[in-house]
């Protein structure tokens, strides 16, 4: 068994729920960040500070720095990295917060995505809630999304995103695990349905979902593209 180490972040840029593609919106900031794995006690988290020692509104540029090492440092500790989108979404912010922009799109590509591993078999998305209700599992809490949580965090509401995001690596981290040990993933389709995806091998780093046959996407008529999620990787870094 892969020893999986969940990881998330949350966002600091106020949009309405109706902003759809949130990247079309960036820079969005981090304001915080956790991780969790089987044998941590409890997730770890990250934010940025305030000379005071509290929560500051965002992750600074040196603490983004300092975030994207922590995680390279957990990775070199034998932890193999799983996300939820997190090819497209965490990885870039990250990169793009920090700087780093190599060494980020290299712990994208060896990292697991799930999300990216789904579009590559399948040729669409998959919502991380949909699949934790396909596998039985507890999804997102009620009443919160990630478009809300840069409000609350801006509003001093620090622990309910903490917890939120918390909460996020470990309906993460049991997807994984879930879906590692039954050999498949499930998920609720829009028509109350069940889709399932069979992992023979389990669940592949992105780049070696990047490899897998394109499948048939002819019953769609705009199907999303692999280089949508991982276009933004610089030259000598490959999906």
């Amino acid at each position: 068994m892969k020893r999986l180490l969940a990881f998330d972040i949350e966002t600091a840029k106020i949009l309405p729920e109706s902003a759809g593609d949130l990247l079309a919106h960036r820079p969005l900031g981090i304001t915080c960040a956790a991780a969790t794995a089987r044998d941590l006690p409890e997730p770890i988290v990250w934010h940025g500070h305030e000379e005071s020692g509290g929560p500051s509104p965002r992750m600074g540029r040196e603490e983004a720095v300092r975030l994207v090492a922590d995680i390279e440092r957990l990775r070199a500790q034998g932890y193999k990295l799983v996300t939820w989108n997190g090819a497209g979404f965490d990885f870039l912010i990250l990169a793009e917060e920090s700087g780093l922009w190599e060494r980020c799109a290299r712990l994208a590509a060896d990292h697991i995505d799930m999300f990216f591993h789904a579009l590559c078999s399948l040729g669409h998305f998959v919502s991380l809630q949909r699949a934790a209700e396909g596998m039985g599992l507890e999804g997102k809490p009620e009443g919160m999304s990630g478009v809300m949580a840069p409000a609350l965090w801006a509003a001093g509401r620090h622990e309910e995103v903490l917890r939120y995001c918390r909460q996020d690596v470990r309906t993460t981290l049991g997807l994984a695990i879930a879906c590692e040990e039954q050999g498949r993933l499930r998920w609720v389709t829009r028509s109350g349905g069940r889709g399932l995806l069979a992992l023979p091998s389990g669940w592949l780093t992105v780049q070696e979902a990047g490899r897998l046959p394109l499948p048939d996407t002819s019953w769609m008529s705009s199907p999303p593209s692999r280089e949508s999620l991982t276009g933004w990787f610089p030259k000598g870094v490959s999906a």
